[in-house]
């Protein structure tokens, strides 16, 4: 992992939850070489355990020099009447979310989020 290759470390993805490509607008550049335009999603691995957990692992590079600039982890599980979503990547950040796995979610629905204009 490169802390001088983001922006932020981190950041918080609210429940937006990747288990693949990159968040480009937190991308720097490469802090060995400086390009800027590009990056490489290599050595994904998908492993689940015994209890039905799929981790889902990779690791971003630089496409000019093969630097190492985050590695990336997505997980999901089911918990009860829910699938439950988790990220970490100093890349594409941290994040969680909940989905109900019946038809109608028995919380009701989610409250909207405010508009960013």
């Amino acid at each position: 992992m490169c802390v001088s290759c983001v922006k932020e470390e981190y950041p918080d993805r609210e429940s937006i939850c990747l288990d693949t490509g990159s968040y480009m607008l937190n991308f720097v550049g490469c802090a060995q070489c400086g390009d800027k335009h590009g990056l490489t999603v290599v050595n994904r691995q998908t492993t689940e355990d015994e209890d039905g957990e799929e981790t889902i692992t990779y690791q971003h590079i630089c496409k000019s020099c093969n630097h190492v600039i985050a590695n990336h982890e997505h997980l999901f599980r089911v918990e009860d009447d829910y699938q439950i979503y988790e990220m970490l990547c100093s890349l594409c950040g941290r994040s969680d979310d909940q989905r109900s796995i019946m038809p109608c979610d028995p919380r009701g629905p989610k409250p909207e989020q405010p508009d960013l204009e």
